[in-house]
């Protein structure tokens, strides 16, 4: 049987530690509901606000797909595999529209930092649990065009192996991570084969899911629907993953 959950903006958990304003979609750090544990493999989703000259200290993962996805400013990274580093031309410094995936595998060391001195970082962190653990870490970044979500679901992080994503990055999970920009009467479907799940989560703007219309920040969890439609956006940025159960 289909069902279909609403999650509003509001009921997501909110932080503020001063240089860093977050929003968490599923339990995370210091917010804890026991409802909201993930989704499949999808495990955070967390709208992150850096301040100026701030940033997150060297810190640990282990066994986790980890992606970042920019909306305003830059976010620089820096990694235990060398990204980032002096001599790495510019490697790890993520804008608007570019994609980066860490996979942490067996272990990693990184950092992520805002350096403008007038401008916060505006991004997504999004934690996606893989279906191999132990593997090498590994670090990916590609920038998706604006025209290739314009009115369209582009798929920017697929299953490793998956040869027909070559603009996609590749991710070490059973799921697939398409984005899109919609408004006026552009529209997009997306089939959803038996038993999968799909997570739509509204970034900006105003967008109508398979009749349910969301305003930024809120959700839309499917499971055993045959096809997501999003139409009637205005100034609609949207993620939508698929999921194995």
């Amino acid at each position: 049987m289909s069902q279909t959950q609403l999650i509003r903006s509001c009921d997501r958990g909110y932080a503020d530690h001063g240089w860093l304003k977050s929003f968490h979609s599923f339990s995370f750090a210091d917010y804890y509901d026991p409802a909201r544990m993930g989704f499949g493999a999808l495990r955070v989703i967390n709208e992150d606000r850096i301040a100026p000259g701030t940033g997150f200290g060297t810190h640990g993962h282990r066994d986790m797909e980890i992606i970042s996805y920019v909306l305003d400013g830059e976010l620089a990274h820096r990694d235990s595999m060398g990204n980032g580093d002096a001599d790495a031309a510019n490697a790890g410094v993520i804008r608007p529209g570019d994609v980066q995936r860490m996979s942490a595998g067996t272990g990693v060391l990184h950092s992520e930092f805002n350096h403008a001195k007038d401008r916060a970082t505006h991004f997504l962190q999004i934690w996606i649990q893989p279906n191999q653990r132990g593997v090498a870490p590994g670090y990916e970044q590609k920038h998706i065009e604006v025209q290739r979500k314009r009115g369209r679901l582009a798929l920017i992080a697929a299953p490793a192996g998956e040869a027909s994503a070559v603009d996609a990055v590749m991710i070490h999970a059973n799921a697939r991570v398409y984005a899109g920009l919609f408004d006026g009467a552009e529209s997009g479907t997306l089939a959803l084969p038996a038993g999968r799940l799909a997570y739509v989560h509204l970034i900006r703007g105003k967008l109508s899911a398979n009749g349910q219309r969301l305003a930024a920040g809120d959700a839309l969890q499917l499971k055993d629907v045959e096809q997501l439609q999003l139409a009637d956006g205005e100034g609609a940025e949207v993620l939508v993953f698929d999921l194995a159960p």
